[in-house]
């Protein structure tokens, strides 16, 4: 075995949602006497500036913006693969990459980061048979990242002997002064004597706006002391909003539109929801949520019930059920001393599994691995 292994990771993303995070978790933590790691990204992805400064050589190719699969992006790939000569390459969904990397000769590890129903025409008959031929000849590992996303690869003909399920990992937010809390609260208008509650998603209807807006309306009508806040930008923004005029609720209902700094909502926040049902592997919003103490209320789908155990750290209800996310809301709410013992066992989760160095060393064991077969 050589001295260093030497890897190139693979991510289409223009943008930074869930699969760049963890990407960049992973370059964060990963142990480079082990691996010499670099990373191909399309050109201008908003992930290269933050790549940039880990000092982690970075290779932009035309081609392969957003998008899964494209002929000529292969040939290029393939070239620098035969240049590089890396002995895995780790594609975050990039199927243009899993080929030239397999025929370059490359140990080829793929990253399932998403989670929803797989469509009829991939998960029965003929259909489901050649999915399942094409992923496992251009994987000789995969990773899921939810044992959702791992039943949503083997529903469509993906041998479950080549899956791994490795959990998605962040680092620990910081806790804030009271001070700072004060500042905090005022930039979001909670007032003394208020709690927190909030959702942080994308605004697309799959993501469960709705069931959350009228929970919290259902919660609001019964007096609390509350504000809810919705943290994202989407394509649903404006559906959302109408909604809540029409509830007349716009002082208690807030929209923080896109925030760098979400840690800052989340160090106010009491209670986090996850309200999904279209698709979620392992939302990292809870994840930091959990490494402060909150308690979770989320919905039965996807990676949820992977990370909110049931009256452990959270409540798992089900999906599209705005009674049922109101209820568990009310009962964190009125009940001080299961508060108190549902954050505290948050954390010791939290520090347990969803570190970003329990997820970094799962994957490096991957690699070794792969590099050992």
């Amino acid at each position: 075995m050589k001295l260093r292994i030497k890897v190139i990771e693979v991510s289409s993303d223009t943008n930074i949602g869930g699969a760049g995070k963890c990407l960049l978790t992973l370059l964060e933590n990963f142990d480079y006497n082990k691996f010499e790691i670099k990373v191909i990204l399309p050109r201008n992805s908003l992930l290269k500036q933050h790549i940039d400064k880990l000092n982690i050589p970075v290779i932009e190719v035309d081609g392969i913006a957003d998008k899964s699969l494209d002929i000529k992006a292969v040939k290029a790939l393939k070239m620098i693969f035969k240049r590089e000569k890396p002995d895995i390459v780790h594609t975050h969904a990039s199927m243009s990459a899993r080929i030239a990397a397999k025929q370059a000769g490359a140990k080829v590890i793929y990253t399932r980061h998403s989670v929803f129903p797989p469509s009829k025409k991939i998960s029965e008959g003929i259909g489901k048979f050649i999915n399942g031929i094409i992923n496992n000849y251009y994987s000789d590992s995969i990773i899921a990242v939810a044992e959702a996303a791992k039943d949503n690869l083997t529903d469509t003909g993906v041998d479950d002997k080549k899956i791994k399920v490795v959990l998605n990992g962040v680092d620990g937010l910081t806790p804030v002064s009271t001070d700072e809390k004060r500042v905090i609260r005022d930039r979001f208008n909670l007032p003394d004597g208020y709690k927190a509650i909030s959702i942080v998603a994308r605004l697309e209807d799959i993501k469960g706006h709705d069931y959350f807006i009228e929970a919290a309306d259902r919660i609001l009508r019964s007096g609390y002391k509350v504000r809810f806040y919705i943290a994202g930008t989407g394509s649903y923004e404006r559906q959302l909003k109408e909604k809540v005029q029409k509830l007349n609720r716009q002082e208690q209902i807030i929209f923080t539109g896109f925030i760098n700094d979400v840690d800052r909502l989340m160090s106010i926040t009491d209670i986090q929801v996850n309200a999904s049902y279209g698709t979620e592997a392992t939302s990292l919003a809870l994840l930091e949520g959990m490494s402060l103490g909150i308690p979770a209320v989320v919905s039965d789908f996807g990676g949820n019930p992977g990370v909110i155990k049931n009256g452990e750290n959270g409540f798992v209800v089900p999906k599209q059920n705005s009674q049922a996310i109101a209820e568990k809301i009310q009962l964190l709410l009125d009940d001080e001393k299961l508060y108190k013992k549902i954050s505290e066992k948050a954390l010791v989760i939290f520090a347990q599994t969803f570190t970003a160095r329990a997820m970094t060393k799962q994957t490096e064991k991957i690699y070794l691995e792969s590099v050992t077969k």
